[in-house]
This record gives C-alpha cells, structure tokens and sequence, in this order.
C-alpha cells in the first residue's frame, strides 16, 4: 500500500463536507485534482470509499474506516508538530484559533497585541458561529477557541478571561432611550430581533426573559450581529447584544443602550481547548498573556472592555 498524506488530507475533507466541490474551495484545488486525488487512494486501497446516490454522495463502509484513520494520523501529525514547536521554541511557532463572531470585534487586537511579543508567530484564525466551533473543538481541529459559554457534556478546558455584558440595544430615538431604569416589564410591548436558534446569546437572552417571566414579540430571526445592527438602526425592534459588539455604533450615535433593571446581563469570555490537548509553546504564551494582560491590551481601543476584564484574574 503506497497511500500519500496529500491523498488522506483530500480524502478527508471530501468525507467531511460530503462534496467535492467544498473540499476542493478548502484545499484550495480544482474539483477535478480533489476528485483525481480520491481515485488514485482507492486505486491504492483497490476498494470505493465513495457512493453517489442521485447528486448527493455517500461514505462506503469502508470510507468511514478510512476517514477515522485519516483523522488520527492528522491528529498525530499535528501532536508531532507540537512538540518540534516547544523544541524550536516561541519563535516560529503556530497558533490555530477560531473566534465566536461577536468576539471578532477584538479578538484581532489581541492578536496583534501579542504578536508583537512574538513576531515570529504564524496565526490561523477563523471567526465562525457557534455550533461550528464547537464541531472544531470536536474534532481537534484548532488550539483553542474563544467564546461564550461553554457547553456542558463536552470534555474541555476552559477559562474566564473577561466580562461579557448583554445589553439593550435601541436606536437613538426610540422612546425609551435616556430613561433611567425601566422596568423590566416594559419590554414586552416592544419587538426583538433575535440570532439564529442555538447562539449563545440567544440562549442567555431566552433563559433570562423565562426566569423573569417576560414573554417577548419576535420580529425577524437573523444570523448575524451586523445584521441585528443594522436592523435596530432601521426601526425594526430592540435586540439584547455583547455590549463589545456596539462601541462603534455607540460612539458615532447610531445606536443607544437602553438602561432597562436587570440589565446588563453579565457573561463572560472564555478561553476553550480540549480537555487534555497538549498545547504547544506558543499556544501556552497566548493562553497566559489572555489571562494576565487581555483588559490592558484593549485599554486604549476599547475602555468599556478594559474595565470590564479589570479583577478577572
């Protein structure tokens, strides 16, 4: 048997998307390399790790032994550069991130904050919804993640690093801006605009109203934080957002914080790996300096973030 990693690499990303054509926009190749790249390891293998029923494909039986060990020699590989990174040391180490989409909004400073402690460093980050960052730490596919809550039920690691507050997001004529503590009641006359099911701020959002017996109006369900942004600003109802995904609008005007009792509702970021992963040097060096010194890195940027970090550690 004389299989290549390339091949397993393909192969792998063809099982994992189900499409050749995802596979080939991951691996950055043509369809027809990815689709040569399969056939030459079941040439290799001399048995189909592929079905095509109508325009859907499907693992074989044996597609899905292939694909368990394709990912364990990844997984291996990676464990083996791991440690010639700690040998090399944190000067050309690797950091693979991924980032909730709300925590994109500073997410990048901190990276370029502590990549001039180290410039050596080469960054792979990817800012994405929730549940695929979950799927990511699932399958050991990133060093670490940085979110909101973590999940129960699932073997990881994780750390609060700074406060993540909710707000009441309105445009800046509504009625109720400038009004000093409302009543909590009172947003059940209002309309809401709500992220996808399965966000964590929705989540936090829905059990908060529940515990409190608020029933709220849903005008439109959307997938994304500019999208609430920009719906707010239009007049279409309120949305309860991180309050680091606002500053901007905020300074320019655009968007107000209702002061509403009970608000804000107090979150945090959280720093999240795999339970037992053996992160390397440089991921170690980004795991402390967010820990020690995430808040002062973002004082001048954000001074609503860098108080809130202040006594988290």
């Amino acid at each position: 048997m004389n299989i290549t990693l390339r091949q397993l690499k393909v192969f792998a990303s063809v099982a994992k998307h189900l499409s050749f054509t995802r596979a080939a926009e991951e691996m950055h190749l043509t369809q027809p390399a990815v689709s040569m790249q399969v056939k030459q390891l079941e040439g290799q293998l001399d048995i189909p790790l592929f079905e095509q029923l109508g325009k859907k494909i499907y693992l074989t039986e044996a597609g899905e032994e292939v694909y368990q060990y394709s990912r364990s020699i990844s997984q291996q590989l990676d464990e083996l550069e791991t440690v010639l990174a700690n040998l090399k040391g944190l000067e050309h180490g690797k950091l693979r991130i991924s980032v909730a989409t709300t925590a994109n909004y500073f997410a990048p400073h901190l990276l370029a904050a502590f990549c001039q402690l180290y410039p050596g460093v080469n960054v792979i980050l990817n800012v994405t919804n929730r549940q695929t960052l979950l799927a990511q730490l699932s399958d050991n596919e990133v060093d670490m993640v940085i979110m909101g809550q973590p999940p129960a039920g699932m073997e990881l690691a994780a750390e609060a690093f700074m406060d993540n507050p909710l707000v009441t997001i309105a445009p800046p004529d509504h009625p109720l801006a400038g009004k000093k503590r409302v009543p909590i009641k009172e947003l059940e006359k209002e309309m809401f605009l709500l992220r996808e099911s399965g966000s964590g701020t929705r989540n936090a959002m829905q059990r908060f109203f529940d515990e409190h017996g608020i029933t709220i109006t849903t005008s439109m369900e959307v997938s994304s934080d500019e999208a609430i942004k920009q719906s707010v600003q239009a007049g279409l109802g309120l949305g309860v957002m991180s309050q680091d995904a606002v500053q901007l609008e905020l300074s320019l005007g655009k968007l107000a914080i209702l002061d509403i009792e009970e608000f804000p509702l107090m979150r945090h970021w959280y720093l999240v790996h795999r339970k037992g992963k053996r992160l390397s040097a440089i991921a170690e060096a980004f795991k402390e300096f967010l820990l020690n010194d995430a808040a002062a890195s973002l004082g001048e940027r954000f001074p609503l973030l860098a108080r809130a970090g202040r006594g988290k550690r």
